[in-house]
């Protein structure tokens, strides 16, 4: 009896979690893109700050969606060069923490998330340019590297 006890109270909380909404992109998710241009930065740095390049992947993109969705699935070099791309994005922008400063209106209808990132005792201030694509998601098409140009060489907590 106490047994089936556990196990029914167990099935519920993971019923309960699995329909739980979700607000950003879960690693190893399909979905691609964010419901919005600061949930899109949010969902990208976490995947920077776990290494998760395939997440990153997923919320990189234009306003045609995600790039490796977008990409012929024959262009092994578009996907090799995207996959490079995300690999120096996650290096520049690796943090201990950041926090979302602003968020205004960028050229071309994109957003401009402005994030103070920290590393170590340094800090930057990189702006995010996000563009809305297909569905309403929203994805990372640019991001100002010249703002973080020296995080690369540094270690994270020093």
């Amino acid at each position: 009896m106490r047994k089936s006890f556990w196990m029914s109270a167990l099935l519920l909380a993971t019923a309960a979690c699995a329909t739980a909404p979700a607000s950003r992109p879960v690693s190893g998710s399909t979905a691609s893109g964010a419901l919005a241009p600061r949930l899109a930065v949010d969902a990208f740095l976490d995947a920077v700050r776990v290494e998760d390049i395939q997440a990153m992947g997923a919320l990189f993109g234009t306003s045609r969606g995600a790039l490796r969705d977008t990409m012929s699935s024959s262009d092994r070099d578009a996907a090799n060069q995207l996959e490079k791309r995300l690999i120096i994005l996650q290096c520049y922008l690796a943090h201990d923490s950041y926090r979302i400063l602003s968020e205004g209106p960028g050229e071309g209808g994109s957003r401009m998330v402005r994030v103070e990132l920290v590393r170590g005792n340094e800090r930057r201030q990189p702006a995010f340019f996000a563009v809305e694509g297909p569905g309403g998601r929203w994805y990372i098409e640019n991001v100002e590297l010249a703002a973080v140009r020296d995080f690369c060489g540094l270690q994270p907590g020093s």
